[in-house]
């Protein structure tokens, strides 16, 4: 037999995918639904496919590649439960992924990049930019190796790990087909939010696709001055832009869109800011999840005061916004995103 070039990414495919290339070795079209169950069960090794034929498992093998990412740090907060895991990728690059526990049952927060392009000036995920993006396959091993490494069965995915998911748009829409599947894992799209610091040039084809996820904005800041100071993607969109493409996304799909916002000590939390978010969050009807910063030890940034946060809330529930601070989980464990693939690449060095 003639050498076989790049393995194909199998895991990636959907139930008709694989049944069009299990057609093209010769194979029966069931084949895929056994394929792609056991794919969503999170099998790593081709030997665990007891009902397939020795022989296709051999070829298979030869021809395709299995993904399993490896563990290379677990940390567990004795604080809350929440699970931080920093997972090895084929490529020796890593992505973190962390398991909350809440009482509607258990949310896997995943990366989408390697890296992240969008240079936040609060955020440890972008330092050092975008390596590579993930594929479908590598999203899904996410939330899939999670559940068996924690044993908690998950019901909530957010799409707010490292990277920015419409940066890698074709890959992220493709991996919610995936663990969408009523063949895989099934997990309910209003069950899934996606988090985006706002590349508007995409909202209009998330519109278009009518996938019942939750949009969160990562906002951070109602005026241009601050909020591109802060978020270098503002610059050539600019917060008038974001709020017309979410009116418009609110509009096409009826999905109340969610802004998160960090507050910064100094930087976006004053009255006059709070006032003004009020006036652009209130026509879309929206939710806006304030987040008591993290930390991160490269950043100079520090959490806003408790007052200044109190007022904040105060401000925005007198103009009828819809407004909670978000929990902190995980605050021993490295919780800003990136935190601890950033820390391991130090000691690497």
């Amino acid at each position: 037999m003639a050498e076989l070039t790049e393995k194909i990414d199998i895991k990636s495919m959907l139930p008709e995918e694989l049944a069009e290339y299990l057609r093209s070795l010769g194979q029966p079209a069931y084949r895929a639904k056994q394929l792609f169950r056991w794919f969503s069960a999170g099998c790593g090794s081709w030997d665990e496919m007891t009902n397939l034929p020795r022989a296709l498992r051999q070829e298979l093998s030869e021809r395709c590649t299995l993904s399993a990412p490896r563990v290379l740090k677990k940390q567990q907060s004795a604080e809350d439960g929440t699970i931080k895991f920093l997972w090895e990728l084929h490529d020796g690059n890593a992505v973190e992924t962390v398991v909350m526990r809440y009482h509607y049952g258990n949310t896997v927060c995943i990366s989408s990049q390697v890296g992240c392009r969008q240079g936040c000036a609060f955020c440890a995920s972008t330092i050092g930019g975008l390596v590579r993006n993930l594929t479908p396959s590598e999203m899904l091993d996410e939330v899939l190796f999670s559940e068996k490494e924690s044993g908690l069965p998950v019901s909530h995915i957010v799409l707010m790990g490292i990277g920015e998911p419409l940066d890698n748009f074709d890959t992220v829409m493709r991996f919610l087909e995936l663990i969408n599947h009523p063949e895989g894992r099934n997990i309910s799209m209003r069950h899934i939010s996606l988090s985006t610091c706002g590349l508007t040039e995409r909202f209009d084809d998330l519109a278009e696709r009518d996938l019942q996820i939750t949009l969160s904005v990562s906002l951070h800041a109602p005026d241009d001055e601050t909020r591109s100071r802060i978020m270098p993607a503002n610059r050539g969109r600019g917060v008038d832009e974001l709020f017309r493409k979410c009116k418009a996304y609110y509009d096409k799909t009826g999905r109340r869109i969610s802004f998160e916002y960090a507050m910064i000590d100094g930087v976006n939390d004053s009255p006059e800011q709070a006032e003004l978010l009020a006036r652009r969050v209130k026509p879309l009807a929206a939710h806006v999840n304030l987040i008591p910063l993290n930390r991160v030890d490269e950043r100079s940034f520090e959490p806003s005061k408790p007052e200044n946060l109190k007022r904040f809330v105060n401000i925005l529930t007198k103009n009828g916004v819809n407004t909670t601070i978000r929990r902190r989980l995980g605050s021993d464990v490295d919780a800003s995103c990136g935190q601890l693939r950033r820390k391991m690449t130090r000691e690497a060095k």
